[in-house]
């Protein structure tokens, strides 16, 4: 549980930091790219050159695109960083499913494993119940 906590704590200033990055993405075109009052804008036509700021479109792509690598950067770190975290390896895990069958009707028998001990488990909907510990004894070798 502690554990978890933590976990959520470290991960929410990557979280601030990618809705920062959106947030200023949303906003700079508005900045940016502001027209003045006297300015008419018809859809389909090219734009004109500002006078006072020359190479306005080609600072704002250069500034989107800026924008667009940090933001990819961030995601990708915060994605591999949660998948480090979240998994462990096979052998360090206590909790097992051996095998599962399906009886049909969302109803399930399944072999759960823990420490060495293991269990029959019946699932259906609105029930979960352990029906019987196991031994290991009666255990085929798989093919």
């Amino acid at each position: 549980m502690i554990a978890s906590a933590r976990r959520a704590a470290s991960v929410r200033p990557g979280r601030r930091l990618l809705g920062a990055l959106v947030l200023a993405a949303c906003l700079l075109p508005g900045v940016v790219g502001a027209a003045d009052e006297n300015t008419v804008i018809v859809p389909g036509a090219a734009r004109p050159a500002a006078a006072g700021a020359p190479g306005l479109s080609s600072s704002f792509n250069s500034v989107t695109l800026v924008l667009g690598l940090a933001m990819a950067a961030a995601g990708g770190w915060l994605f591999l960083r949660n998948r480090r975290a979240g998994s462990a390896p096979r052998d360090a895990r206590a909790l097992r499913v051996e095998e599962t069958r399906s009886l049909g009707n969302r109803q399930f028998l399944v072999v759960a494993s823990y420490e060495e001990k293991k269990f029959l488990i019946g699932v259906c909907p609105g029930r979960i119940e352990m029906l019987a510990p196991l031994d290991g004894a009666g255990e085929k070798a798989r093919p």
